[in-house]
């Protein structure tokens, strides 16, 4: 059962602070009258799960909890009770945080708990999102009906997701192997040549003695250099977390040419199909618009969403609130939604621009490789180019010696 820290008045005016565990807080206002006690204020406490500090580094993966709610669909409408359900699945998971996290949800049902409340002690797992679509389907009896509209919710993100991490993959292999092989070179390479250099007494070019003395340097303090490159993407990743570091690359991301199609198109799709599926589910706008903003990854579209709460709750149709913020979201986005409010059916518009933009994603994704690979050549040959003039240079002033 939760527990409740609780602020209660007895009868003689005494006043007595505590916590203790009630299935609501209408039984804990019972317990406390039983004691002598009127509860005044009461607020549950939520039990987060210990393994929080670790998830973002092992965490739940989005096809286990597509896996788990494809699933506990099928075995709720076969008419499975829920927490058996739940137990069933629990054993099915390889990972042990997502199998741990589903047992404690699978007790606290079974304790009376309700299963919107079970899932909100693990955030990392289930986002407000999530735990939102539950607790309408606990209002309206429509767990079935909720949980598929979830299980495709998230194999579309899944979807989306690998196209755009997909995208991605080339240039990186690309980068990386290009400054494995520069490292080699620096370290193997570079200081026998220099060593032949220093024999024949030539003189050097400032470009020449900058990459000699850069590889003797690496090969002097080899260990040191890869040790400065771990620490260095563990602190810029701990600064990519803070608030101005998430600002920083947020912006950037928006504002790189390559990239900044890529960002605005799939963040316009989860907008819209995370709204499409709150919306169906009976959700309020004012309160799906939040929602989404905290499902967003990028600080500027939530912060964009985020104001256009309080305007929708004054009466402001959605896409003129989102027109002061065309320059991120597409004004196709905007002018879509216009039609969906004109005609009452927001929801079906927004299901039909999220599968638009979907497809303008995985068409993003693959042109990215084609508009990347003259980029990389580039610079790869820039690189190379450098590499050989530095090394050719010395060779000519060689020749000339021995003539």
């Amino acid at each position: 059962m939760p527990k409740y820290s609780f602020f209660a008045k007895s009868f003689e005016g005494k006043t007595e602070k505590g916590v203790l565990e009630a299935r609501d807080e209408f039984e804990l206002a019972k317990i406390l009258k039983e004691k002598g006690l009127i509860l005044i204020k009461a607020e549950q406490k939520k039990e987060r799960e210990k393994f929080k500090f670790f998830l973002p580094f092992f965490g739940v993966s989005l096809s286990e909890k597509m896996f788990f709610t494809r699933n506990l669909k099928v075995m709720v409408s076969a008419g499975v009770p829920l927490p058996r359900a739940i137990s069933i699945l629990s054993q099915q998971t390889k990972n042990k945080k997502f199998k741990e996290a589903l047992e404690k949800i699978s007790e606290r049902i079974i304790k009376g708990e309700k299963f919107s409340d079970a899932l909100s002690l693990f955030p990392q797992i289930f986002n407000e999102f999530y735990q939102s679509m539950i607790k309408v389907a606990e209002e309206t009896g429509r767990l079935e009906e909720i949980l598929d509209i979830l299980a495709r919710q998230m194999e579309r993100e899944n979807e989306l997701r690998s196209k755009v991490k997909g995208a991605m993959i080339y240039p990186a292999v690309i980068v990386c192997a290009l400054i494995a092989i520069g490292i080699l070179m620096l370290v193997m390479v570079i200081p026998k040549l220099a060593e032949t250099f220093n024999e024949l007494g030539v003189t050097l070019p400032l470009t020449t003695r900058i990459v000699i003395s850069l590889g003797v340097f690496l090969q002097k303090n080899f260990l040191i250099f890869i040790i400065s490159i771990f620490i260095f993407i563990f602190f810029l990743f701990q600064f990519s977390r803070t608030k101005i570091g998430k600002r920083i690359f947020d912006r950037i991301f928006l504002s790189f040419p390559i990239f900044s199609s890529l960002v605005r198109k799939s963040n316009a799709a989860v907008t819209a199909r995370s709204l499409s599926s709150l919306l169906s589910a009976g959700i309020s706008l004012p309160r799906a618009l939040e929602i989404t903003a905290n499902t967003l990854g990028n600080v500027f579209y939530k912060e964009a969403l985020l104001s256009t709460v309080e305007k929708v709750k004054r009466g402001e149709k959605l896409s003129e609130s989102l027109r002061p913020y065309k320059k991120i979201y597409p004004l196709t986005l905007i002018s879509m939604i216009e039609v969906g409010e004109e005609t009452g059916e927001t929801s079906e518009v927004l299901s039909k621009i999220a599968d638009f933009y979907e497809s303008e994603v995985s068409d993003t994704a693959k042109n990215l490789t084609s508009v990347i690979e003259p980029v990389l050549m580039l610079i790869v040959g820039a690189a190379v180019g450098f590499f050989a003039i530095s090394m050719v240079q010395p060779m000519y002033s060689m020749v000339e010696v021995i003539k």
